[in-house]
């Protein structure tokens, strides 16, 4: 049976010991894809192995680790791409490790709520009202609400790795969307929060972002339409009475 190395990144801070990487010699069946490997040794090899995962199906984000170099969603990248080997699986970058392939993900949830990802409403009203949607108005938004949460864009984006305080690629890209939602009024508190020197001029459009999105949401371009409306916003405040308010 032809097989394959895979070189796993180990950390058991419980242990008291270094960071290294742990070579496994697996099955190469032609029908897995990364996760598969992984979830091949936990079960059969080495137990202690932890990462996350949940639906197998590119759709929760969980499973999202560095694969020879590149950030990808491990359910949906195929372990015989890298024959004949070896397969070299790290945690994302940028992130504190827990444990393993385990990050913790405290920052960039801290970020998403900082840009208000739901619909605001100026006034509610009834709870039997339509807010009805045309579909060139929801066009408009579509492409950036594919967003799955895996933060792959944050372990590739260059900018997020040098200034932590960078409000990043998603959450960006989630304000983006709903400031273009038809439904939506509350763009003047999302550019209030994000103008200010962590929010979206910190992006220096390398577009990394968006060459590792798995969904194709583009948050580089999405953040580049919100400069433009930024700087849209701000001659406004300059050069009209009250523009700020309009």
């Amino acid at each position: 049976m032809e097989t394959i190395e895979i070189e796993v990144f180990r950390y058991q801070p419980e242990k008291g010991s270094d960071p290294a990487f742990q070579t496994y010699e697996i099955p190469l069946n032609k029908d897995w894809v990364i996760l598969d490997a992984l979830n091949h040794i936990k079960d059969h090899i080495d137990g202690s192995l932890s990462f996350r995962w949940s639906c197998r199906m590119g759709v929760c984000g969980s499973c999202g680790m560095v694969v020879n170099g590149k950030p990808v969603l491990t359910c949906a990248t195929f372990l015989e791409k890298f024959a004949p080997g070896p397969v070299r699986i790290e945690p994302l970058d940028n992130f504190p490790v827990v444990r393993d392939l385990v990050i913790e993900m405290s920052d960039f949830l801290d970020k998403l709520q900082k840009v208000k990802p739901w619909i605001i409403r100026e006034e509610e009203g009834s709870t039997e009202e339509e807010y009805l949607q045309t579909p060139s108005q929801l066009a408009d938004y579509k492409q950036y609400s594919m967003c799955i949460n895996c933060m792959l864009c944050y372990s590739a984006c260059p900018v997020y790795g040098l200034e932590p305080g960078f409000t990043g690629p998603a959450a960006l890209a989630l304000a983006q969307r709903y400031n273009m939602d038809s439904r939506d009024q509350g763009n003047r508190d999302r550019m209030e929060a994000l103008s200010d020197d962590t929010g979206m001029w910190q992006c220096t459009f390398v577009g990394d972002c968006s060459a590792v999105c798995p969904k194709n949401v583009d948050p580089a371009g999405a953040i580049q339409r919100y400069k433009v409306e930024g700087a849209t916003h701000w001659w406004k405040t300059l050069l009209l009475p009250y523009g700020k308010d309009r």
